[in-house]
């Protein structure tokens, strides 16, 4: 087995054998493995979110979720398939991109049976056949199927520009338009 140097991680290993779960959520009765997590848990039903971004506006309940949201606006993308070498800033995108070279595509449209590789995939993809556009712009009135798809619209509307280039300190709408600018930067070095 495992060998741990430290007791609390072979308690955390030991509970993901024995899933016992102690801390007991009063509000709405989820059980946790870990006190943290429960303390996580019940941001939900208080609406604390301690953790803000300096960037910009967000909050978020768990700091993982911080980290995770500033590398948009920083442009760092810790996360490196082995196959292709393509770059994630969030390790679930790289799991989710690596089904693209083993061939897998677990999510299945029921309407059409094409398959994809996340299940936020095949939602979007569903809406194609209801054509269904539950994003609307408060400004404009236009609707879109992404939730995504009408923040980054709705800042043609403020004029906000969240993402900036570290090098250059150039600003962006999208973290698309950010990664597609710092090539420039990364061609410009390597020569």
């Amino acid at each position: 087995g495992k060998s741990f140097t430290q007791s609390v991680v072979l308690l955390r290993h030991w509970r993901t054998h024995t899933k016992e779960k102690p801390f007991l959520c009063t509000t709405c009765g989820k059980r946790f493995s870990w006190r943290s997590d429960l303390i996580t848990h019940q941001r939900i039903h208080t609406g604390e979110r301690p953790y803000a971004c300096s960037h910009c506006e967000k909050t978020f309940r768990k700091r993982n979720s911080l980290k995770r949201h500033q590398r948009n606006h920083t442009g760092e993308r810790p996360y490196k398939c082995p196959d292709c070498g393509k770059t994630f800033n969030d390790f679930s995108n790289l799991v989710s991109h690596h089904r693209i070279h083993k061939g897998e595509r677990p999510y299945e449209c029921p309407e059409c049976g094409e398959c994809f590789t996340q299940n936020s995939s095949l939602s979007r993809h569903r809406r194609t056949h209801t054509g269904e556009k539950p994003f609307s712009c408060s400004d404009c009135g236009k609707s879109f199927t992404q939730k995504q798809k009408l923040i980054l619209h709705q800042r043609i509307h403020t004029g906000e520009m969240p993402y900036s280039c570290q090098q250059c300190r150039k600003t962006f709408r999208s973290s698309s338009h950010l990664a597609t600018h710092q090539q420039i930067h990364a061609q410009e070095s390597s020569h």
